[in-house]
């Protein structure tokens, strides 16, 4: 045995030696080990009233276009031209206008009416959910689709109202009724006094996308904030690589030795030198994660300031002004009773066409990203597929095309969720696969930007170390993730 070691080390050296008789004590040290199982929990059957609120939302969403151009196209055109007919006194115009304005409101009550149906079934649906998580991040997310959805079905029934007033006052311009004057000006109160409350809840939104938005900015660059503890970990690099050398170094001169010690001497210097160079690479590793980690959360913290800037964006483009300014058009409707009025003041008309034209952008804008996305998750699904795991098969240009269209489809494997993921590996316990080797600062920081985006204890009704113990909880990965990336999409 003696004499086999010695000719090893001296046609291969130590390092080789070492990690040769190291394989060789380890070899049965992992026979006998049955791998972990990972649990899979089947999906709950749909009741009637998921089928039903499916079928009605893929409607609604079916809808959306059309109405979207009557919005943003044509009823300020129908406002236009109805201002027109009253200048020039034309008849036959004003009946025309008052037709297609009737055929415009009829569409958008009915895509008022279904949504509002929708939000009702879904703020129910998430009402009964946080009842049954009473805690968590399962808990938050329902609460707070409870809040949003219940807002928007009040909102919504008073649309539906609105727009019921505008198909009578349509009606009763229509028929030439002798009331026009009334229903006319009932129709602009209806439509300020929703559009104030979407005004309002829009400037909400802002507000709190702002003070999303302030809280990561103060968690500071990931570099910077790091920058000790990278240094620490570097340290304890080149420290253990200095241990490493001098082992292999003690290990040469133990080989000189003469004596009938030697072999054992020898044994114990391959040890000490493999037990050095493990320490050494682990060391290495340790910092190397650590700088992707800080990476990553610079990654997300920048990702998540911009999704927050763009929803104020959006939010006051779109909702502040646009339906202010559509407010705004309704009370000049009102105020100047009818379609006289409005001959002599246009100002209801150019406020409307604003304010369509706001609202429409933002529309426009939103469609067009979310057809984006649709259609790089079908054409490059590697983008933002999860670590360690085969992406789907890329779809054809035209497949993912199509697919890319199908406006009635959220985008399920996009930019967003890969953020989510990140940002939970890097906050959740040595418990979740990728997650182990996570030191405790960049853990620390990943769940202050938890709590910055509002997926805190507090929000979840939770102690901190209640809240700590489900990040290290395997099978609350899931409802943690969607968590994530709905705070990452909300104010």
């Amino acid at each position: 045995m003696e004499h086999a070691v010695l000719r090893m080390q001296s046609g291969v050296g130590n390092r080789a030696t070492a990690a040769v008789v190291q394989r060789a004590r380890g070899m049965d040290k992992g026979k006998g080990k049955v791998p972990e199982a990972g649990g899979g929990s089947a999906g709950a059957k749909r009741n009637y009233r998921d089928e039903i609120a499916a079928l009605l939302d893929r409607f609604k969403k079916s809808l959306d276009p059309i109405d979207t151009f009557i919005k943003g196209a044509q009823t300020p055109t129908n406002a236009g031209f109805t201002q027109q007919a009253a200048v020039a006194a034309n008849e036959s115009l004003k009946h025309s206008v008052a037709a297609s304005g009737t055929s415009a409101a009829s569409e958008n009550l009915l895509t008022e009416v279904t949504g509002t149906v929708v939000n009702g079934m879904d703020a129910y649906k998430n009402m009964k959910d946080a009842k049954k998580h009473e805690s968590g991040a399962g808990h938050h997310t329902a609460k707070k689709k409870t809040k949003v959805k219940g807002a928007d079905t009040v909102i919504g029934a008073a649309g539906s109202a609105s727009y019921s007033a505008g198909i009578a006052k349509e009606v009763t311009k229509l028929h030439k009724a002798a009331d026009a004057a009334v229903a006319s000006e009932a129709s602009g109160i209806a439509s300020a006094s929703v559009g104030a409350i979407k005004a309002v809840r829009a400037a909400f939104r802002v507000g709190g996308a702002a003070s999303k938005y302030k809280k990561v900015k103060e968690l500071g660059d990931p570099h910077l904030v790091h920058a000790q503890s990278l240094a620490r970990l570097n340290e304890s690099r080149e420290q253990a690589e200095w241990a490493a050398a001098e082992a292999y170094v003690a290990l040469d001169a133990y080989w000189k030795h003469e004596g009938q010690e030697r072999l054992e001497l020898v044994s114990q210097a391959i040890d000490a030198a493999w037990e050095a160079t493990g320490e050494a690479r682990d060391a290495a590793e340790s910092l190397q994660r650590a700088e992707r980690d800080v990476e990553k959360l610079t990654t997300v913290q920048e990702y998540a300031k911009k999704k927050q800037l763009t929803k104020i964006g959006k939010e006051a483009i779109g909702g502040a002004l646009g339906e202010s300014t559509k407010a705004a058009a309704g009370v000049v409707t009102a105020v100047a009773v009818g379609t006289a009025g409005l001959a002599s003041n246009p100002v209801g008309w150019g406020l409307a066409g604003a304010g369509a034209g706001l609202v429409l952008g933002v529309t426009l804008y939103k469609a067009l990203r979310a057809a984006t996305k649709r259609y790089e998750e079908a054409r490059h699904p590697e983008h933002w597929a999860p670590e360690n795991e085969t992406p789907a098969e890329a779809s054809s240009r035209t497949e993912s095309l199509q697919h890319g269209l199908k406006f009635w489809q959220k985008v399920s494997k996009g930019e967003r969720q890969a953020m989510a993921r990140e940002i939970y590996t890097l906050a959740a316990g040595p418990d979740i696969k990728g997650a182990g080797s996570t030191t405790t600062e960049m853990r620390d920081s990943a769940r202050a930007l938890l709590i910055a985006l509002k997926s805190g204890p507090t929000n979840h009704r939770l102690e901190p170390e209640a809240w700590a113990a489900t990040l290290n909880d395997p099978a609350k990965t899931a409802g943690w993730i969607k968590e994530i990336a709905e705070q990452l999409a909300s104010g």
